[in-house]
């Protein structure tokens, strides 16, 4: 990743390697039991790439606030409303260990804050990931029992990770 790349290149870079590790974590989780966990809704475009090809798991948002596009807008009994600092440490009680795919896209636009929330919210999502499961992330994440896996081929080094426990 250059800091030479104008923001529609680092755009792309980030959306293609974000499809390609998502339905890289989709395939190998593929058969899993356990929800799908979907942090930051946003517009909801990866949360509806994720309802469309996962099949048989719920997908689960965590979103403070729902401001999708319609035809992106997870069902209210599928949206767990509010800071995820908050949300995650409670959703520990109501799903235990059991997520078989997380995926989060929480950052903003300042690199340090970003690194800043990942070092805080890591230890919050890693003990909902189930034996087997796999994190994917837009961010670096610090995870002390789950393992960064290499990118798949058509990713872009260092705009996407995948973690699995």
């Amino acid at each position: 990743m250059s800091d030479a790349q104008s923001r529609l290149d680092l755009f792309i870079d980030r959306m293609v390697s974000q499809r390609t590790c998502l339905d890289y974590a989709i395939s190998q989780s593929h058969g899993m039991p356990g929800p799908v966990f979907e942090l930051g809704l946003g517009n909801g475009r990866t949360y509806h790439h994720m309802v469309q090809y996962i099949e048989n798991r719920p997908v689960y948002v965590f979103e403070r606030a729902v401001a999708s596009h319609p035809d992106s807008t997870p069902p209210d009994d599928r949206v767990i409303l509010g800071d995820v600092r908050e949300t995650l440490p409670a959703s520990l009680d109501r799903f235990g260990a059991t997520a078989s795919l997380i995926h989060a896209d929480l950052g903003g636009h300042n690199r340090e804050k970003n690194d800043a929330f990942a070092r805080f919210v890591s230890p919050l999502i890693e003990p909902l990931l189930a034996e087997g499961g796999l994190m994917v992330s837009s961010d670096r994440m610090y995870f002390d029992t789950l393992t960064e896996l290499p990118l798949p081929p058509t990713a872009v080094d260092g705009r996407c990770f995948i973690y699995r426990r």
